[in-house]
């Protein structure tokens, strides 16, 4: 009688439980460990445990009271280790070393280390955008803009901007709301859309941008400092008159800083901000509230001044707010100024809207410090969108009504040669807006020299570009080489002293940036990957479309100059990190794109036959080889050369297949380590193709499974390539000729070509020229199969001085010539030169009956010898056995008469190439199709005899499809 089963009781999940979810038995002494066996796995043969063998160990020892009766059957307990729920059971989880280590771990792993407070929208998000957007532009150049390009051109700008940035911050809404978001801010966006050589090249040049836009911010605050204290320059201030008496005003006055002021302050100024920075990211975000507040403070301070203009000590030109004001600043009055902006009939500048343009556009940029404080923020998916889009809106709108104000509030006089005219009309005095354009300026100076060290520390951490290791930093560690390093782009573009010229360049780089953000977004959009689930539902490809084309025009709108000299910059970087740069899949855009065209190409090309003017050679290289190789080489080195001369200027792809006995089970891990093995080793050979490996019982079932299943519609291999086997005598005389006929049955059945190499050791690589003829013996019809291979290796170096000889066999003497005339027509119109040499019966009968020191006749006794003592044995075995004549569990026919004639067709076909193609480089000649029901063993001493004494010969079969045609 069968023991009873033990009954099982499961108790409820309790509250404290969490998301583990437990089954246990109440009886007592009952283990999870008694109620499986480990399952036996085969020494040496699958070092790597079956994943559903190690469940228990994977998690280390058991620490829970309940920790032996979880769901050990569904591996529960290693989701549970990825998922990062260890913590709600009190189990310490793996936490992997380094970002790259968790690319696609898209939550966090383990028990969250202790950091700050998170930011939400308003802090995270919408102040720092704001704080970057409001910086020096609006201050001291706005008024200028306004009164330079009028009202309504003024207006157009604005719009044209904002609306350029709208749609860059949908895109970015888009794609930060697609996953879970890393240090790196754009580049990370961009490098995982569009790939890693995008992302660093444009990350670069966003670097670079950045690090301007710190000069940029400290050149305006010493501007204003020195424009509020003029005492405090070293040098003597620059004074222009502009005289107006012409149109009924007055001369007037205009002081500018020195250059030599700017560049002296300028320099201890970003000494100073980088020994601040040195001093730690927590304390700038610490201040940066600080720096804000009198930003927006001195902006209710313009605003009431405009609205109280004019003041009693205010200037003639402040008309206070006057619709004749107003239309009089209405149009354009674009005029020359100097380097400092002042204007004058004899200044080196002439401004147009497009330069306005290149002047403004900075004053939108900033639209990226939210992405660039992901890791700060509680919840990123739903505070970028929301803080970058009301920044951008609320901003541009303020922009559009400042225009209306400054327009109406002053006359263009006054709007062109007060450069502080926000200053002028502020309320109550002028210190407000000096000090809060002197602490907005220097906050925003703070902000883009502490992301551009961390964007340079990020692009160098994912170890793409080698010569970026040294700006390497751990998390959490300050990056203060790469701090240094910005620092001495900041100066030096200090140096230069002039703001008008140093903002373009920032145009250009953050235009670029800007551009590869709605790029990605049009790219993921149109794909449509099934990965492209963004939570921000605003967004279609059009709008980035858009987006990318407004960014691109804007930059030729500013100077083509630039332009090309920045798309050059990134294109070199590009180019640069392609050649040195390490290769690394973060599945982006292109390779779904890559993908999602094979399909549409997959499909277009159908499953009909493919017209020879299309037919391309698809080998499957079959490396098994018949023999041993090193360990260390998964593949015959000269296969792949081999491979290599099939394809005409390299175009083409190549299957590389190996074969491993035994289970799939068993050996399945062993199969994946050959195959990336195989792969890179075809990457060595710098062959174009691609690793498959097969776990079958045997060699053939592999080859069977193969040659049916292998590629998808008309992209499947057509020629099948293998080395001949010369050893099989000395290895294996029964499984290696079984194998090598059951190979070549299976490609005729299958309609697949062959290729058989003879001498493949000393087949030539690339740099092995070689002399004499190619020669081709004609004898069956294959398509023009080995017409095409013979012209395929004169297009390669090591074969181009070589020479095409065509050798055709004519049953009489009479049909010779008319023949021959045939055949170089035919020739002729297939645009191929060969030589034509018609080899007729008589001859071919010479030929074998010759007596030279090397003649096959001795070949041709010595295999009549060994096929009789081979079916003898196999008779004496049947009748034995009582069974009939059989070979690899196979029924056999032996005819003897037709082995004697296919020894003797061998024979006389052998002959006939050594005495025409002693000295060829190499011999094409069609491979015979096994006959049907006869011993492997026969067919392998017909093949033996027919390449005995050549040195380098190409077997082949074609299959019923023309590869060359006739027509154009």
């Amino acid at each position: 009688m069968p023991p009873k089963p033990s009954q099982q009781r499961y108790r409820p999940v309790e509250p404290h439980d969490g998301a583990v979810v437990q089954m246990e038995s109440m009886e007592s002494g009952a283990s999870a460990d008694s109620s499986t066996a480990p399952r036996r796995i085969k020494p040496g043969r699958n070092r790597s445990m079956d994943p559903r063998t190690q469940v228990t160990s994977s998690n280390g020892p058991s620490s829970g009271p309940h920790s032996d009766s979880k769901l050990e059957l569904f591996g529960f307990d290693s989701l549970v280790n990825i998922l990062g729920l260890k913590s709600m059971t009190g189990e310490p989880a793996q936490v992997p070393a380094s970002p790259t280590d968790s690319e696609n771990v898209g939550i966090t792993i383990g028990c969250p280390k202790e950091t700050d407070p998170k930011l939400g929208t308003m802090m995270g998000v919408f102040v720092p955008c704001l704080q970057n957007i409001l910086g020096i532009i609006y201050y001291i150049r706005f008024t200028w803009i306004v009164g330079m390009g009028g009202v309504w051109q003024s207006l157009v700008l604005c719009a044209f901007c904002g609306a350029c940035t709208f749609l860059t911050g949908l895109s970015l809404s888009a794609i930060a709301t697609n996953g879970a978001m890393k240090g790196g801010g754009p580049y990370y966006l961009i490098g995982r859309a569009l790939g890693p050589e995008v992302g660093v090249s444009i990350g670069l040049c966003f670097f670079l941008g950045n690090a301007v836009a710190g000069a940029m911010y400290v050149l305006g605050a010493v501007e204003t400092f020195l424009d509020a204290v003029p005492s405090a320059g070293f040098f003597q201030e620059k004074v222009t008159m502009i005289d107006n008496t012409v149109n009924g005003g007055s001369a007037t006055t205009i002081s500018t800083p020195s250059l030599h002021d700017l560049q002296i302050y300028g320099v201890i100024v970003t000494i100073l901000l980088f020994f601040i920075v040195f001093g730690g990211v927590k304390i700038i975000n610490k201040v940066a509230p600080a720096f804000l507040m009198p930003v927006l403070f001195s902006i209710l301070c313009i605003y009431i001044g405009v609205f109280n203009a004019p003041s009693p000590n205010s200037s003639k030109g402040i008309t206070g707010l006057s619709m004749t004001t107003l239309r009089d600043n209405w149009s354009a009055d674009y005029q020359r100024t100097n380097n400092a902006g002042v204007p004058g009939p004899n200044g080196s500048i002439y401004w147009d809207f497009n330069a306005l343009l290149g002047l403004f556009f900075p004053a939108v940029t900033g639209i990226m410090a939210g992405s660039n404080r992901s890791a700060s923020l509680k919840d990123t998916q739903r505070s970028i969108p929301i803080g970058t889009l009301n920044a951008t809106l609320s901003t541009t709108a303020m922009y559009l009504l400042s225009v209306f104000l400054f327009g109406a509030l002053a006359t263009r006089e006054e709007l062109l040669t007060d450069r502080l005219l926000t200053a002028t009309v502020a309320w109550p005095a002028p210190a407000v807006i000096y000090i809060g354009i002197i602490l907005s300026t220097l906050g925003a100076a703070l902000q883009s020299l502490t992301g551009a060290p961390r964007l340079l520390v990020a692009i160098a951490n994912d170890d793409i570009l080698p010569i970026l290791n040294y700006f390497k930093a751990y998390e959490g560690s300050e990056p203060h080489l790469a701090t240094l390093f910005t620092s001495f782009i900041c100066i030096g573009c200090v140096v230069i002293g002039n703001l008008d010229l140093i903002t373009p360049t920032i145009t250009m780089f953050f235009l670029l940036c800007y551009a590869g953000v709605n790029l990605s977004c049009f790219l993921l959009d149109l794909l449509d990957a099934p990965s492209w689930r963004p939570r921000w539902k605003l967004h279609h490809w059009s709008l980035s479309l858009i987006g990318a084309l407004l960014c691109i025009v804007i930059m030729f709108m500013i100077s083509w100059t630039f332009t090309v000299v920045s798309l050059a910059l990134a294109s070199l970087i590009y180019y640069y990190v392609s050649l040195k740069g390490k290769a690394g899949d973060w599945g982006d855009g292109f390779k779904s794109a890559y993908f999602q065209l094979a399909l549409r190409s997959l499909r277009s090309l159908g499953a009909n036959q493919v017209h020879p003017k299309n037919w391309y050679p698809i080998p499957l290289i079959f490396c098994r080889p018949w023999g041993r190789l090193p360990e260390d080489v998964p593949c015959h080195p000269k296969l792949a050369d081999f491979a290599n001369f099939m394809k005409k200027k390299g175009r083409g792809m190549s299957i590389f297949v190996s074969i491993i006995d035994g289970d799939y089970h068993e050996s399945a891990e062993d199969a994946k380590t050959a195959c990336r093995q195989l792969s890179a080793y075809i990457d060595y050979k710098r062959c174009e193709g691609v690793a498959e490996i097969i776990v079958a019982p045997s060699v053939s079932h592999g080859f069977r499974s193969i040659v049916q299943t292998m590629g998808l519609g008309n992209l499947k291999p057509n020629i099948v390539v293998m080395r001949y086997p010369e050893i099989w005598r000395h290895e294996n005389l029964t499984q290696i000729p079984s194998t090598f006929v059951s190979i070549i049955n299976d490609c005729i059945t299958a309609n697949k070509a062959v290729v058989t190499v003879k001498g493949l050791d000393e087949w030539p690589n690339e740099y092995q020229r070689q002399y004499g003829t190619i020669d081709l013996y004609w004898i069956v019809r294959d398509g023009g199969l080995m017409l095409l291979l013979s012209q395929l290796l004169l297009t390669k170096d090591s074969f181009e001085s070589c020479k095409i000889q065509v050798f055709c066999i004519a049953e009489e003497d009479t049909e010779a010539e008319e023949l021959k005339a045939d055949v170089k027509k035919f020739l002729y119109d297939l645009r191929m030169q060969a030589e034509v040499i018609v080899v007729t019966m008589r001859s071919f009968e010479a030929h074998a009956d010759g007596s030279r020191k090397d003649d096959p006749q001795e070949a041709y006794t010595s295999a009549q010898q060994r096929i009789g003592v081979y079916l003898s044995e196999m008779k004496e075995a049947a009748q034995r056995e009582g069974w009939p004549l059989m070979e690899g569990g196979k029924q056999v026919v032996v005819n003897e008469q037709k082995v004697n004639k296919f020894l003797n067709t061998m024979l006389k076909l052998n002959a006939t190439i050594l005495k025409h193609s002693r000295m060829a480089a190499v011999v094409l000649v069609s491979l015979p199709a096994p006959p049907l029901n006869q011993p492997a063993y026969c067919y392998m001493e017909y093949m033996d005899l027919l390449v005995e004494n050549v040195p380098r010969m190409l077997i082949v079969r074609g299959y019923r499809r023309d590869v060359v045609t006739l027509f154009t």
